[in-house]
Formats: structure tokens, C-alpha cells, sequence
């Protein structure tokens, strides 16, 4: 047995490389310190201690980065590469295991021990090389870089040392392998160890072998592209099904747990991924599966904002963000009071009714950021399939969640503000009917309980303020809207327009612009023109698209005569815009026979409504014309049988229909007109054509009127005064029981139009009649 001794050698650090003692073979070094221990490894006794790094992306290591064990070698070549890197040439000497690691700044050193070599002659060892020999010769095949001469020189080997770490040196294992191999310093114990690992390798072989065997016979010549794929399956066959949870698997895992969702679910989705971790990844169902899971752990199952009701941060944003509507404010303040005092959200779901263009997707914008909520928002128009609020089956290629499930992922939170947009707009066929799938969203009594027919669990929608908007109540199920807290947004008088644009339009036009406020200026008057004579609307659409016309061409003018300031007058409207667009009705300049002044409500707000009524000679017939609605021709019949079933006390002949034809007109007849408010209109200028008395051109009317003369009340009564104040009527005849809708009114219409309220036709004719 030789003597040890511990000596001081450089040292170089290995990456992913094991030298064995009597081995042969080179090293591209590229490390600074690496190359310079060479350097002076050759220069003075051209020998090295290897060793191999524990972490191959360590660039600097230290002692802790290396192994103990490794191998002195003596270099016998250097040679400089093209890239600045060295490879060095080493013959393995002998084992040696460090004791102090050396740090000299421009290279490495070490003090080593050399590990002694213990006599080989037992017949223990000899019978283990027997051993050895015969199973590396049924596994000599894999050694595809070895060539046989090479194999045979080892075997053929006397000293047992060589032959062992020769063999292992070629052996095709990892280096953390080799490097428990080099470790092991008693001969016996070594030559034990290579046979186990010789052993396992074969096995190894063996099976892949087998998988390669069993993929080859099941692809034919038109499925080479699946190889990948049937190999997977191979294995997870040889493995009974079960390869442990993939990273996919795992990743699912960690998502549904994150997800903290009821116990129930949770066992569910348990179950889903147990399938997803049996079910071959090629499989279509595979993928089905994972999307669900997906799914289910991307709802927000426990995850709320922090939604605060603040009243007066509320009341705030509103005031802010939208002028006027104070009923609809009020209204909206008095419900999140409620939410605040109970602590619950079980009450009606808002609705708020009213024409396109007033604010009511900004107003639920506004309770959002008011509420500090997230904001949803889904669009219903045109929605007829049922599986769009529910959602479709698995069992269908494509499946989905209904847009309800969609937007609570989207919104990342199970108490978003949610905005049913255009709710009146669904309609139903053979697919189903959407607005009975809404029954359950917004049923606080239910929704709690909310079954998509994709998620198949129930979720809980309950902490959801749901907001919805329509132009009409008529297009609402009734069903649906007993659910539902109505709001009605009425259209925007003149006044209110004037006040928004002044105070958000324009601003907001003139910063997309780019123009500055105080180089800009428009007057009141130009506002007004804007309003009156190039958009009839109720809401400010179409307003907020001719002020950024206007402020598009004096962008025009700044940019190309650099114009200092502009002040914006009605002239300039009307250069900039063109010619006036509308002309607003005025009351007649006399008061006319067989002519009425009624007042109407349309979708871009109140207009003046004139009816002709002429007589001629003929058989009692009625004709009706000016494209008028079925509630307004129902309104003409009714006033023409008041009209012959009272003819005496009217001082109509009782005859009159037989010998004359009766022609009731509504100038305009390109423009529908409907609604049930023209009755006693109608009466009137059909029996001031009959008497031939004329109507009073100061006088407005509006009302519906029943087969014995009592006036109905009707709706849009703020509206229809506004456009009676800038019409010139000086009087407006209305139903007594729209008396209460005064409040609405603004005090500068009231102050200069008189009202008269009436319950009988009679007291309208009395009133509305001259006599000549």
C-alpha cells in the first residue's frame, strides 16, 4: 500500500466533467483563472487537481461549489483556440481529495491528499471482475462512440484499478454518476457499485427499447407524424395509466386551490383533474377538460373589492359626471342607502328607461367608480339564444360560458357593477328565450344559486349590483320587470343641453382637439343654435358630434393661419355647419277652423303637434292620414264616435256623418307618429270643423280622450311644455291628474305658460272654442 501525502497543486474547477485516474482525453478550459492555473501548472510541475463543480452555472466558485474527490493529471499539452478559450490534454494520475481551498486571486490552488491504492489480488476482487466482465459484455452494444478494439484493450487489462475506472470512464451515465463512482475508494465496493449501475442502465435500455418496439408497430406509413404522441402512450401504459401529475397537472392544481372556492366545487374540480391526469394528452378530451378546469379556477369564487357606499361621494360623482336628471340621482341615492343600512344587495335590480343618448351607461359607469367597484358591462341587443346568458353544455364542440359567467371572470371580482345594456332588445326563437334565462340573474331570491349549463356549479350572484338599461319598458317581459326597480331617464330639455354642453361637451371636444380653452370661446347664443336648428335628439349624441365638427374646423384654421383666439358666435355656426338642418314649429299667427295645437313626446324630445280636420261632401266616410300609429287611429275613432254620440249637445246636426266625408290629417306624414295623447286634440279641431268655430292659436293641448269624454292622463309632460315655451303657446290644456308633474317643470317655463287642467272634454271645447 503506497504512503499518503498532501501536497499544494493548482486547481481547476470542472463543469458537467469527471477525469478518472489512467484515462486519456482533453479539456476546453475558458475561465480566466482556469487558464491562468494551467499556465502555471505547466510552467512548473505539470500537474492539476480536477474536479468537478457541484453546480455547473456557478462562474466563480469557491470551495462549498466543489467536490472533495477528484483526480490529480498531468498535463501534456496546451493549445490555444481561435476564441481565446485553451484545451488542455491530461492523463489522469491518481485520486486525491482536497483539504484547503486556495484562492490566489489569478488562479486557484489546492492542498490534497492522495488517496491510497490497496492491493487487487484477492479472490473476492477477482471474482467480482469475473462478474463484472460478464455483464458489461451483454451491455458493450450501447457503447456506440467506444469502438470493440477499444473495449477489448480495457478488458484485456491486468490491473484491476485501470480496467474498473477505464470502464466507467466510458460508461454512457450522467456525470453525478461517475463522480459517486470516483468516491468510492475500496476496489470491491467500487466494482459492486458499476455493476448496479451497469444493471440499471440495461433495464433502462431494455424498456425503451420495448416502447420504441410497441410505437413502431402501432404507427402505419400515413401516421409518421404521431410518433411523438404514440410514444406517450406507450409510456403511460408501461407506467398502468399513471405517470404522476404532470406540470400542467400541478400548475391546475395550484390555481383551483388558490381559488378558494366552495367545497363542493372544490371536489368537483378534484374529480375533473383526476380525469385530466388519466386521459391521454392527445385525446380531445384532454383539452375540453383543462378549459373547464381553467375556468373554474380563473371565477372569482371568494374574491370581492372593497366597495365603499358613501352617500356623499356619491352624490359628488354624479354631480360631476352628468348635470341635472335630480330625480334619477335622488332615486339612485335613496336605493345604495338601502344597500348600506341592510348590508345585503337582496333588493329590486335597477333599470334605468329611457332614449338612447341621455347617460344611463354612464350613470351605472359613475355608481361604479362611486362604489369603488369594478365596472361590467354586456350588451343583450339583439341576444336570442338562450345558451348566451347560460351558457352551452360540455357536451357540444366549443362550449362556452353564458355572457354572465364571462363577465364576472372579466371582472375579476364576484361584487362587480354589472350593466345589462339594451336589456328591452332580446328576443327569442327556436333557440330559446333569453329574457326567461334572466329571470333566474335577476331574481334576488334565486341568483344566489346561479347555474351556468358550462360551469355546471352553482354561483353565487347575489354580491352583484346589477344595473340594467332600456329605451322602452314595451320590449320587457313583465315577468323580468316586476324583478327589476324602474328608473325612467327622461329625455334632456333644451335648458339641460345647453348647461351640458356648455359645461362638459365642449371641454372635452376642445382637449381631443387639441385646442386651447382660452383661445376658444363659445357663446351662449351659438349653443343655443347648435340645439335648436342642427340636432333633434333627446340625448346629446348627436350635439356632441356637431360641436366637435365646429371645433375639427377651427383646429383647420389654427394649424394653417395660426390664428390667435376665435370667438364662436351663432354666424360663425352657421358659416362652419352649413344651412340650418331643423326648424322648429311655431303656433299659428290666427286661430283657424277645423285646426288644433297638440303637443307630442317623440324620441329626441317635445315637439308641437298640428291636426287638420277637413269636411267635404260624401257618405259618413273617415279618413285618417299622416303615417299615424295604431294608438293614435284608435284615438281618432274614439273622438269621432264622442263626437256623433254627443253631435246635439254640441250643436252638431245628429246626421252630419251621413251626408259628409271626414278628413283628419297630420301634417308631416314621413315622420311616424303614435302614442296615446292626441284625443282631445283631435275632438276639438273635429268639432270646431263641424260647428265652424275656430281654436284658440295660443292654446297647447294635450290628453286622450275616452267614449264619454273624460280626459286620460298622459306622460312626457315636462317635454311637451318645453316645446310649447319655444313654439309661443301661451296656454296648455292637460289632464287634470297630471297636475302632480308641475315639480318638473322648469320655473322659467311655468312663469310665462298657463295651465289648465281638465277632467272633461267639455270643459277643453269651452275653453279651447271661439266664438265668431
Amino acid at each position: 500500500m503506497a504512503n499518503t501525502e498532501i501536497k499544494t497543486i493548482k486547481l481547476l474547477p470542472l463543469k458537467g466533467a469527471v477525469v478518472f485516474p489512467s484515462v486519456s482525453t482533453s479539456l476546453d478550459v475558458g475561465r480566466g483563472k482556469s487558464i491562468k492555473a494551467l499556465e502555471n501548472a505547466m510552467a512548473s510541475n505539470q500537474l492539476v487537481f480536477l474536479t468537478n463543480q457541484k453546480d455547473v452555472t456557478i462562474t466563480d466558485p469557491g470551495k462549498d461549489d466543489v467536490h472533495d474527490m477528484g483526480t490529480v493529471a498531468h498535463i501534456k499539452q496546451l493549445v490555444k483556440m481561435p476564441n481565446g478559450a485553451v484545451r488542455a490534454f491530461v492523463d489522469g494520475k491518481y485520486r486525491a481529495k482536497l483539504h484547503v481551498f486556495i484562492d490566489r486571486g489569478e488562479y486557484l490552488e489546492a492542498e490534497i491528499e492522495r488517496i491510497p491504492v490497496e492491493d487487487a489480488e484477492s479472490l473476492t476482487t477477482i471474482a467480482s471482475i469475473r462478474t463484472l466482465k460478464e455483464v458489461f459484455e451483454d451491455f458493450r452494444n450501447h457503447f456506440r462512440n467506444s469502438p470493440d478494439d477499444e473495449i477489448e484493450r480495457i478488458l484485456a487489462l491486468e490491473d484491476f484499478h485501470q480496467m474498473v475506472d477505464q470502464l466507467t470512464s466510458i460508461l454512457p451515465i450522467p456525470h453525478e454518476k461517475q463522480q459517486e463512482l470516483l468516491e468510492v475508494t475500496d476496489l470491491n465496493e467500487r466494482i459492486i457499485a458499476l455493476i448496479k449501475v451497469i444493471n440499471f442502465e440495461k433495464e433502462i435500455n431494455q424498456l425503451k427499447n420495448k416502447i420504441d418496439q410497441d410505437v413502431k408497430t402501432s404507427i402505419d406509413a400515413h401516421q409518421r407524424e404521431f410518433y411523438l404522441r404514440e410514444q406517450m402512450k406507450v409510456i403511460q401504459t408501461e407506467l398502468s395509466g399513471k405517470d404522476g401529475r404532470s406540470d400542467d397537472a400541478k400548475e391546475l392544481s395550484e390555481k383551483l386551490i388558490a381559488a378558494e372556492m366552495p367545497e363542493e366545487v372544490y371536489t368537483r374540480a378534484m374529480k375533473e383533474l383526476d380525469r385530466f391526469n388519466t386521459v391521454p394528452q392527445s385525446s380531445p378530451e384532454s383539452a375540453v377538460i383543462r378549459t373547464y378546469l381553467t375556468w373554474l379556477s380563473d371565477l372569482p369564487w371568494s374574491k370581492q373589492s372593497k366597495g365603499i357606499i358613501d352617500l356623499k361621494r356619491v352624490q359628488a360623482i354624479l354631480d360631476q359626471d352628468h348635470y341635472g336628471l335630480d330625480k334619477v340621482k335622488e332615486r339612485i341615492i335613496e336605493f345604495l342607502a338601502v344597500q348600506k343600512l341592510t348590508k345585503s344587495l337582496k333588493a329590486p335590480i335597477i333599470c334605468l328607461v329611457g332614449p338612447p343618448g341621455v347617460g344611463k351607461t354612464s350613470l351605472a359607469k359613475s355608481i361604479a367608480r362611486a362604489t369603488k367597484r369594478e365596472f361590467v358591462r354586456v350588451s343583450l341587443g339583439g341576444v336570442r339564444d338562450e345558451a348566451e346568458i347560460r351558457g352551452h353544455r360540455r357536451t357540444y364542440i366549443g362550449a362556452m360560458p353564458g355572457r354572465i359567467i364571462q363577465g364576472i371572470k372579466k371582472a375579476g371580482t364576484n361584487n362587480p357593477v354589472f350593466l345589462l345594456d339594451e336589456i328591452d332588445k332580446m328576443s327569442s326563437d327556436f333557440r330559446g328565450d333569453p329574457s326567461s334565462a334572466m329571470l333566474e340573474v335577476l331574481d334576488p331570491e334565486q341568483n344566489h344559486t346561479f347555474s351556468d349549463h358550462y360551469i355546471e356549479e352553482a354561483f353565487d350572484l347575489s354580491k352583484v349590483m346589477f344595473i340594467a338599461t332600456a329605451n322602452s319598458l314595451s320590449g320587457i317581459p313583465s315577468p323580468l320587470r316586476d324583478r327589476m326597480e324602474i328608473i325612467e331617464v327622461s329625455s334632456y330639455t333644451e335648458i339641460e343641453k345647453f348647461h351640458i354642453a356648455k359645461n362638459h361637451l365642449v371641454p372635452k371636444q376642445l382637449k381631443q382637439h387639441g385646442l386651447p380653452k382660452a383661445k376658444v370661446q363659445f357663446q351662449a347664443e351659438s349653443l343655443k343654435t347648435i340645439i335648436q336648428y342642427y340636432t333633434r335628439e333627446a340625448g346629446v349624441r348627436s350635439l356632441e358630434r356637431q360641436i366637435g365638427t365646429v371645433c375639427r374646423k377651427i383646429t383647420r384654421k389654427f394649424v394653417e393661419n395660426k390664428s390667435s383666439s376665435v370667438d364662436i358666435s351663432p354666424t360663425t355656426i352657421t358659416d362652419l355647419l352649413g344651412k340650418k338642418q331643423f326648424e322648429h314649429r311655431n303656433s299659428e299667427t290666427e286661430s283657424l277652423v277645423g285646426v288644433a295645437m297638440g303637443l307630442a313626446y317623440t324620441s329626441f324630445g317635445g315637439d308641437i303637434l298640428q291636426i287638420e280636420v277637413s269636411l267635404c261632401k260624401g257618405k259618413g266616410k273617415l279618413e285618417l292620414t299622416g303615417k299615424l300609429g295604431d294608438v293614435m287611429k284608435e284615438s281618432a275613432q274614439t273622438a269621432f264616435s264622442y263626437v256623433r254620440a254627443n253631435a246635439a249637445k254640441l250643436g252638431i246636426a245628429e246626421n252630419f256623418y251621413e251626408k259628409t266625408d271626414i278628413h283628419i290629417h297630420v301634417p308631416e306624414g314621413a315622420v311616424p307618429k303614435d302614442g296615446p295623447s292626441a284625443g282631445i286634440t283631435i275632438t276639438t279641431a273635429l268639432v270646431s270643423a263641424l260647428t265652424n268655430k275656430p281654436v284658440n292659436k295660443d292654446i297647447g293641448m294635450t290628453g286622450e280622450v275616452t267614449l264619454r269624454g273624460r280626459v286620460l292622463p298622459i306622460g312626457g309632460l315636462k317635454e311637451k311644455s318645453i316645446s310649447a315655451h319655444r313654439s309661443g303657446l301661451k296656454t296648455i290644456i292637460c289632464p287634470k291628474k297630471n297636475e302632480k308633474d308641475l315639480d318638473d317643470i322648469p320655473q322659467m317655463v311655468k312663469d310665462e305658460i298657463k295651465y289648465i287642467f281638465v277632467t272633461d272634454v267639455e270643459e277643453v271645447l269651452q275653453l279651447a272654442l271661439l266664438e265668431k
